[in-house]
């Protein structure tokens, strides 16, 4: 199969390599000369476990290939996949103007049938207006698919290449059937694809991250309540996650959640609700939650120091990133903690394993960057653990109270046990157990 995907970001790379893996011939078009210049030498602008691998070796056995012709890789290919950006607009709307402009540059450079594929999140209806521009450049025949992703940031080639399904939202046979072919090659376990109209498939990808992003807010709304009245949520955790009805996964307590999905597609759905006069409170309120919680380790600091200024106090942080297993700090509950922490005048020495440089647009200046996660503790007078990182699960707790000047841990992430805190000595604050 003949593909072309349209921008080399996290999405448009990732698919590419991956449908190259499985021996279809891609073309990936960006209009970054630099970024294609350094992905034809392997040099990949994103960290992404395994896909530095998977883009060399796919280049070497010329299966992939990259460009800034999009005319190029619409004319060599059968199918287009838009894979651009869709940042939050003004008003939270997801803001359509790259997916538009690309689409009127396919339909100049059309040479025959293709089938185009929205596979950037995007609101409901985008389909229709994709079909509509691409209609004013060319009377040739073409399809418009809506193919959302659904890839986790640090498993996405395990998630795109093992799928647990895949969606794929077509109005013409022709077309279905051509996207069942391509995919077909990552479904061989039994796993569904699934058919279903354009709109349908782009209301799906909203709802599934907006339910997830309201599983994460309902478990930090009783995870505060835990604090309130002495509870501990953790306790709580284990005996809802038993529950088949509700699941294990997204109820764990912390400072929100981030990153380039959640928040944007909950503030779009949000906007497009509004729009057709059919409002959804619960995400309205989802958000709100989120946001709130992201300062909530805050008010645990200015409690332990009883409200004194925090003018001086050295904090060492531990993860930056809004997730392990990726240098993402797209809505980073880390952003709004430290910036508040500097404008109180503390002195912040932090470390993140992949964010150092994707963070220094937030906080160059600011902070104090370390090597490791050791040298941020000398002379520090509390650590605040903030992406829940491997390395730091299993730390040397002896060393962490040696160099820090008080045994103080505020514990974004829930990762160390109470009890293993109180037998080490250290007061330790995390999020619903009951302080």
């Amino acid at each position: 199969m003949k593909v072309c995907v349209i921008g080399s970001g996290y999405v448009g790379l990732v698919a590419g390599a991956c449908f190259a893996e499985f021996g279809s011939q891609i073309i990936c078009v960006d209009i970054d000369e630099n970024k294609i210049e350094n992905l034809k030498k392997g040099i990949i602008p994103i960290f992404e476990p395994g896909l530095s691998d998977l883009v060399k070796n796919n280049v070497k056995k010329n299966r992939l290939h990259f460009t800034t012709s999009l005319k190029e890789g619409v004319e060599k290919s059968d199918i287009i996949f838009i894979a651009v950006g869709t940042p939050t607009g003004a008003e939270g709307e997801a803001d359509l103007s790259m997916v538009l402009s690309v689409a009127k540059e396919i339909g100049k450079s059309m040479n025959g049938y293709k089938v185009i594929v929205d596979k950037s999140t995007v609101p409901v209806g985008t389909a229709d207006k994709v079909r509509e521009v691409i209609s004013l450049e060319t009377k040739l025949e073409f399809d418009v698919v809506s193919n959302p992703e659904f890839l986790k940031e640090g498993t996405a080639l395990d998630d795109f290449m093992k799928p647990e399904r895949v969606v794929v939202g077509a109005d013409s046979e022709k077309a279905g059937n051509m996207m069942k072919e391509l995919y077909s090659p990552f479904v061989l376990n039994g796993n569904p694809i699934i058919m279903m109209s354009t709109k349908s498939a782009e209301i799906t990808k909203y709802a599934c991250n907006c339910f997830l992003a309201t599983k994460i807010s309902f478990a930090n709304e009783i995870a505060n309540l835990c604090d309130t009245v002495g509870a501990n949520y953790e306790d709580v955790r284990n005996g809802m996650g038993t529950d088949s009805r509700i699941g294990k996964k997204f109820l764990y307590a912390g400072i929100g959640y981030g990153g380039s999905c959640f928040p944007k597609d909950v503030r779009a759905l949000i906007k497009t609700a509004k729009d057709v006069g059919s409002r959804i409170r619960i995400i309205e309120i989802v958000e709100a939650v989120n946001e709130a919680q992201k300062t909530k380790m805050l008010s645990k600091i200015e409690k332990h120091y009883k409200n004194q200024s925090l003018k001086g106090k050295t904090f060492a942080i531990w993860g930056l990133a809004f997730k392990p297993g990726t240098d993402d700090m797209r809505e980073a509950p880390s952003i709004p903690i430290i910036n508040e922490l500097y404008k109180e005048g503390a002195v912040l020495k932090v470390y993140d394993p992949e964010a150092h440089n994707t963070s220094e647009i937030y906080f160059k200046g600011k902070v104090e960057y370390k090597d490791d996660a050791e040298s941020c503790l000398q002379s520090a007078d509390a650590l605040l653990l903030l992406t829940e990182w491997p390395e730091f699960r299993e730390p040397d707790f002896d060393k962490i109270k040696k160099e820090l000047n008080s045994p103080v841990i505020f514990d974004g992430r829930n990762l160390y046990k109470k009890s293993l805190m109180k037998k080490f000595g250290f007061t330790h604050y995390g999020i619903g157990l009951g302080n």
